[in-house]
């Protein structure tokens, strides 16, 4: 009986353990995954942080104002593993992006690659480009 109470014991603290890391994922409908764009604009700001990065970029809309737009990114340790660094990104850098857009038509979504003025091309995923 007793080995029966610790076993129930190890399956709901294994459940609740992994409810968190199921959840963090949860997120993938945020984005139109059969969707692809590509915008250009100024790097305002990059917050690299655990568990994803975000790139915050000012883009000119039709009327010539500045909007920024939010694009998420892998974690750092991924994407230090794709030669990116901490300082890939400056602010005032000039680059175009290409993402899968947010479903709710807000300006951003999630980073696939973007191409640095200098050719330089840094990528979300797989190999280093």
């Amino acid at each position: 009986m007793r080995s029966l109470a610790i076993s129930a014991l190890v399956v709901a603290l294994t459940g609740a353990a992994s409810a968190p890391a199921s959840a963090h994922h949860a997120a993938a409908p945020v984005f139109d995954m059969s969707a692809q764009k590509t915008v250009s604009g100024v790097v305002k700001s990059v917050d690299w942080t655990n568990p994803h990065i975000w790139v915050w970029l000012d883009v000119p809309n039709e009327a010539g104002e500045l909007e920024t737009w939010g694009f998420e990114g892998m974690s750092p340790n991924f994407l230090a593993r794709r030669g990116w660094t901490r300082t890939s990104l400056q602010p005032g850098a000039k680059i175009t992006i290409t993402f899968r857009p947010l479903r709710d038509g807000r300006p951003g979504g999630m980073f696939m690659t973007g191409k640095l003025e200098d050719g330089k091309v840094l990528t979300n995923g797989g190999a280093q480009q």
